[in-house]
């Protein structure tokens, strides 16, 4: 099988991850608010990491050297996914989507600001093409923005910020410490603020297999990527990763009946040319006005 092949198997398993997340995700806002859903799979996935941590042997790799960094990424990350599992719930799942594929973008302004790292031209260009492509697919002045539209940005800023305090993170902690804190962390914060008015609804019948779902497509979605950024370079990665968006709308459509906008589609695909502009730019290396280090992240979950 080929190397490409083998990406794209990996990737069709991470769009499926996403799909089905953002599926769950909206019959549960129906039983369960933000902050429970997010308490939940926190749970979940923190039960998976310590069990696989165990297996493998890397349980002493969590220490607690930048608990105050930690702290601060999964703040940023515990915003990001709420505002994000609100969106699904109230906007379109193909327009949740198109706004997420911003975030690389914003990483690419973040890290100027709170990395140093240098704007280049291709990335203050990468930017400003991603930022064409929001308005596309807002359309502010042609139709009401909504409450949704607005969750799902603020998601991708939140997102990018976390991607930024994760870079900082891997400079100093190992992924198995990275993942037990994404966790941990964000199973306190899901019991304090679903838990401040003292009524935390309790796991239903109906309701507890998709919250495990949800827990287990976070993970699960991550390990696909990685395995796919392994074996193929990003720019044969972010083609496939861009399928979310189709994907999602004609699941979307016939599930919950969703209209297909074709100015979503439109903005997405601006979007889309503006982050692979960016992977194209990076992968010059010095060579090139851009340079090797800057970031390509990926969705956080």
């Amino acid at each position: 099988m080929s190397t490409t092949l083998r990406a794209a198997f990996w990737m069709l398993g991470a769009i499926s991850s996403f799909s089905a997340m953002a599926i769950a995700g909206r019959e549960l806002g129906a039983q369960y608010d933000t902050f429970e859903i997010m308490m939940y799979r926190s749970l979940v996935g923190l039960v998976i990491v310590v069990a696989v941590a165990g297996w493998a042997g890397t349980l002493h790799q969590i220490n607690r050297d930048t608990l105050g960094l930690h702290m601060i990424r999964n703040l940023a990350h515990f915003a990001g996914q709420n505002l994000w599992f609100y969106a699904v719930t109230v906007a379109p799942l193909a327009l949740v989507f198109a706004l997420e594929f911003t975030t690389p973008l914003w990483v690419v302004v973040l890290s100027a600001v709170l990395l140093g790292e240098r704007l280049t031209a291709w990335r203050a260009l990468a930017a400003v093409i991603g930022f064409i492509g929001i308005l596309i697919v807002a359309r502010p002045g042609m139709t009401p923005v909504s409450i949704g539209m607005l969750m799902a940005a603020g998601s991708a800023v939140f997102f990018g910020l976390t991607f930024i305090f994760t870079k900082k993170l891997t400079r100093r902690q190992s992924v198995t410490g990275i993942m037990f804190y994404l966790t941990a962390l964000q199973l306190v914060f899901g019991l304090i603020t679903a838990g401040y008015d003292g009524d935390i609804a309790a796991p239903t019948v109906q309701g507890a297999p998709l919250l495990v779902l949800v827990g287990l497509c976070g993970l699960l979605a991550h390990y696909c990527i990685a395995n796919a950024l392994n074996i193929a370079p990003a720019a044969v990665v972010a083609p496939f990763d861009f399928a979310r968006l189709p994907f999602i709308a004609i699941l979307a459509m016939l599930v919950y009946g969703e209209a297909l906008d074709i100015w979503v589609f439109v903005g997405a695909v601006v979007i889309f040319g503006a982050n692979y502009l960016n992977i194209w730019s990076e992968s010059r290396g010095p060579a090139g006005s851009g340079s090797s280090e800057g970031p390509q992240p990926r969705r956080q979950v």
